[in-house]
């Protein structure tokens, strides 16, 4: 027996049955984020605001706060380019791990959950090399849990599914199915051991900048994303932030003894620059999103103030990059003129 209709049912007796509207995906909470009101005038040089094609604008009166999706997790699907087709699942003919990803999590699929809300978007970066490159495979970052898995066969559905029940369900449900029966409960939440199926996972330690860029949705998107990577890319080395290109794991090359691994030597701080498939909300181009990972340390060697949260913003243009990379990544605020919203490591969307 099919539990898709059993689960829209359920829910759907669950929120009538408590004379309730169904409340939010994810918890919304307002936190007292350190903040600075608008970006700061950029000191050097910086790329020119590009010109929109007639008929298209920003909007630049909207107020943005709180202008962030609900979602739990984000999977960020290492594809090597940076267009795809406007809806991501119809990429090369509908073989892709989007598909895969949407077919499990999508609206109707087995483990869809509208409590727990899994965003699949595509990204520019490369997959990593495997040792045994006749495999075909496919990395992801899961954020913001801040898990880099690179290994996922394209061979075997098995994989996806291990993805999904080790990392992507909740370790708790929400209380808004307590009302499904036990087996519908068991299916939605995770399960650990399905993690050792899947080789290599390993932690996020680079500060992850993700642009829109989007240009066969839309023009807008597909004009900023290139102009917007570029400027971060040429910013983020006179911050202290060594920019990494490539694969974050190639298994094909023995690697040099990394730094700080020597007594007394710090690590350097790393960052990745990409871009990105839809998140909403074109008409507030450039949309950017920072991932700062919980590793993340300010410049005194202390906690980063904003390290496990991703960062919302929405109306960047070049003039704005140096300013987020100044106030936001490396002095830990906000800055709330281009604030759409953030998320913690707990799924907690936050709005100032």
């Amino acid at each position: 027996m099919s539990l898709r209709p059993l689960a829209r049912g359920a829910w759907r007796h669950a929120a009538f049955r408590r004379g309730t509207n169904l409340i939010p995906l994810t918890t919304t909470t307002r936190r007292c984020l350190n903040t600075v009101p608008t970006c700061p005038e950029p000191t050097c040089d910086c790329a020119d605001t590009p010109s929109l094609p007639w008929g298209t604008k920003i909007d630049k009166s909207a107020n943005l706060n709180g202008l962030i999706p609900a979602y739990a997790q984000q999977v960020l699907i290492c594809t090597g380019k940076d267009d795809w087709a406007s809806r991501i699942e119809e990429d090369n003919s509908g073989d892709n791990l989007a598909a895969d990803l949407k077919e499990l999590v999508g609206r109707g699929g087995m483990y869809s959950d509208p409590f727990h809300n899994i965003s699949i978007i595509n990204a520019s970066f490369p997959s990593a090399i495997s040792r045994r490159p006749e495999i075909q495979t496919t990395s992801v970052y899961l954020l913001p849990s801040f898990k880099y898995v690179p290994f996922l066969p394209r061979v075997s559905f098995d994989s996806v599914q291990a993805l999904v029940k080790g990392y992507l369900l909740p370790e708790k449900l929400h209380p808004m199915n307590d009302g499904l029966s036990p087996i519908h409960k068991d299916r939605l939440t995770r399960k650990e051991a399905y993690q050792q199926m899947l080789y290599g996972v390993r932690d996020v330690d680079d500060v992850l900048v993700l642009i829109c860029g989007h240009g066969q949705r839309d023009k807008r998107c597909g004009i900023y994303g290139p102009i917007l990577q570029e400027e971060f890319e040429r910013q983020l080395p006179r911050s202290g932030f060594d920019v990494l290109h490539g694969p974050a794991v190639d298994e094909g090359v023995t690697a040099p003894q990394l730094s700080g691994t020597t007594p007394g030597e710090e690590l350097p701080r790393t960052a990745r620059v990409g871009q990105i498939s839809h998140i909403g909300g074109h008409k507030y181009a450039g949309n950017v999103i920072v991932y700062l990972p919980p590793s993340l340390k300010n410049s005194a060697g202390n906690p980063h103030p904003l390290a496990g949260h991703g960062i919302w913003y929405g109306r960047i243009e070049p003039k704005h990059v140096e300013g987020v990379i100044k106030e936001t990544i490396v002095n830990g605020n906000i800055i709330a003129d281009h604030f759409r919203g953030a998320i913690n490591q707990k799924g907690e969307i936050i709005r100032l």
